[in-house]
C-alpha cells in the first residue's frame, strides 16, 4: 500500500496491541488498523469512510466503536480494551 496517511485516534488492548483509527489515503487503507507491540500490523478493520477516533465499550469493553466522517460503527471484538485507573 502506497501513500501517506494519518492516524487520529488510538486506543490499547489487554495484550498490549494498538488500535489506530485511520484514513486520508483512500480505500484499502481507511478504517481501524491494529498493531502488535512489536509494532507490526496485524489486522484491519475497513471502513468506507474515513475513521477519526476509536474506543472500546460495553458491559465487558470488548465492543469496538469507531467514529468515522459521517458514521459511527461498533463492532464486537474478541479482545478487551485496556483498563484505565
Amino acid at each position: 500500500m502506497g501513500g501517506n496517511g494519518g492516524s487520529d485516534g488510538i486506543r490499547c488492548d489487554v495484550d498490549g496491541n494498538v488500535w489506530s483509527a485511520a484514513g486520508w489515503v483512500g480505500d484499502g487503507y481507511d478504517g481501524v488498523h491494529i498493531f502488535s507491540p512489536e509494532g507490526q500490523r496485524i489486522g484491519m478493520i475497513l471502513l468506507p469512510e474515513i475513521c477519526a477516533n476509536v474506543c472500546f465499550g460495553g458491559e465487558k469493553r470488548n465492543r469496538l466503536f469507531m467514529a468515522a466522517s459521517q458514521s459511527i460503527y461498533a463492532l464486537y471484538v474478541e479482545t478487551q480494551g485496556a483498563h484505565v485507573t
